[in-house]
């Protein structure tokens, strides 16, 4: 290939590109050796102690913890102290000067520290094998390709590793959507279809990374044998007869040449 991509969490276009036919995909679905998968609850306020309980538990078997939010501030971090006044927790985010964010990294990675209140930012990059816990605050502001990145901050060794996902009540439809696929799956690409299915694909010429195309006929999650028959299909067209030359394909090049008012002749219904 000319051009390689690999992700962990295929975002819907990529995905949609896919099933279109313009990327030829190879799928690694199994963990690395020796790791557990990571069990994934959802929780929402009334649980929060319970949910504490769980993190304190962890942190004195001698493991570290993340907790995430969308945004975050100093207060946060205080507050927290005040639950957990016997361990050591240090704040990071995106505003803070990069040799203060690698400082308190290095801290955390030595194990001086018992728990990381973060935003986002510790989304990619991140191996603390010791840390085995990880709680989002406002599971329901964060996106499913998003939280399934932030949850593989931990898991990363034999330890059996904990996502616990706090939410308001007040949850859109999509969101309740997004947290449920997110407890019952870690598969990375499950996750991007189910994502595929609530965002749509976006633009595959343009920059627009959601939406749904708004074909005549065909779906583009239903439909995807369809899709690949079609793409065969036209490889074994344009080979065959690359300026579509014969008669037989006087329509369909008159649509590419913008000769033609539309597509409805192309169109039946069995």
């Amino acid at each position: 290939p000319d051009v390689l991509t690999m992700t962990a969490t295929p975002i819907p276009r990529t995905l949609g590109l896919t099933l279109y036919g313009d990327l030829d995909i190879s799928v690694i679905d199994g963990l690395p050796p020796g790791r557990k998968p990571i069990q994934t609850k959802l929780f929402h306020e009334r649980d929060r102690g319970k949910v504490y309980e769980i993190l304190r538990k962890e942190i004195e078997r001698g493991r570290q913890a993340y907790i995430v939010y969308p945004l975050i501030e100093e207060s946060g971090k205080m507050k927290l102290r005040d639950i957990f006044p016997d361990f050591h927790i240090a704040l990071i985010h995106g505003k803070m000067p990069l040799d203060q964010r690698k400082g308190i990294m290095e801290k955390f990675k030595k194990g001086l520290t018992d728990i990381l209140v973060s935003t986002t930012v510790i989304e990619v990059g991140i191996n603390i094998i010791n840390a085995t816990i990880m709680v989002i605050e406002n599971a329901e502001r964060f996106g499913l390709a998003q939280i399934h990145q932030l949850r593989g901050r931990v898991g990363r060794s034999a330890y059996p590793s904990k996502c616990l996902l706090l939410a308001s009540y007040k949850k859109t439809g999509d969101a309740r959507r997004r947290l449920g696929i997110i407890e019952k799956t870690t598969d990375g690409f499950r996750i991007s279809e189910e994502d595929l299915a609530i965002r749509g694909p976006g633009e595959f010429l343009g920059e627009r990374q959601s939406g749904f195309y708004q074909f005549r006929v065909a779906n583009i999650m239903r439909d995807v044998e369809i899709l690949s028959e079609a793409r065969k299909e036209a490889f074994r067209l344009v080979e065959h007869d690359p300026g579509l030359g014969h008669k037989t394909y006087n329509l369909f090049r008159q649509m590419f040449t913008g000769s033609h008012s539309g597509i409805d002749e192309f169109v039946g219904v069995a």
